[in-house]
């Protein structure tokens, strides 16, 4: 697509013109569904992170600047509808570690057993240095992001990742007599 046609098609998007919508989505589905395969493969997961790229996309049409090609922006849109999705999918496989809301965890026979599971894991981490003890309450209690946990402690991401890192595999040292002891 000629940067003349581009520029037009985004003059009709930004007026609402339905058949600009139609174009653009025959003219890029197809990048924007190989991108997404590249994360999840030819999946259901994929479809719905291009449905919701272009959602975000048409909403977002009037902000749209044309410092880079609409090509390159909706691709941007798409990974980032991917990378959402997959963060979804990972909170979605956390436990939760209050006692009223844990769902019933592998080999765990009973709510007892998960409240003692739970107790062994808070007081495991208030044994934790501070910095360890806050960066697992917001990522992993709190389900906060790596950008908004570094916020809060005033660091960067990466010394985030970092000592996340360092504080699961403490609380896994402080919590295998127990777990070797449970099985």
């Amino acid at each position: 697509m000629s940067a003349f046609d581009e520029a037009a098609l985004i003059v009709r998007l930004r007026a609402g013109d339905s058949a600009a919508y139609d174009q653009l989505f025959r003219t890029h589905s197809g990048a924007m569904t190989a991108a997404a395969r590249r994360f999840f493969g030819d999946t259901e997961d994929a479809a719905e992170a291009v449905q919701d790229a272009f959602v975000a996309a048409f909403r977002a049409m009037a902000a749209f600047e044309g410092a880079a090609k609409l090509s390159t922006w909706l691709h941007r849109i798409t990974v980032n509808a991917c990378l959402l999705n997959l963060r979804r999918r990972k909170r979605s496989r956390l436990v939760p570690l209050e006692e009223g809301t844990a769902t019933s965890a592998p080999g765990c026979d009973s709510a007892v057993s998960q409240a003692e599971t739970c107790t062994r894991v808070r007081e495991g981490v208030d044994q934790l240095p501070e910095a360890y003890r806050d960066v697992i309450r917001f990522r992993d209690l709190e389900g906060l992001s790596t950008e908004e946990t570094a916020a809060r402690l005033g660091v960067k991401s990466g010394a985030v990742k970092t000592r996340l890192h360092r504080a699961r595999q403490a609380l896994k040292t402080v919590l295998e007599p127990h777990l070797a002891n449970a099985v």
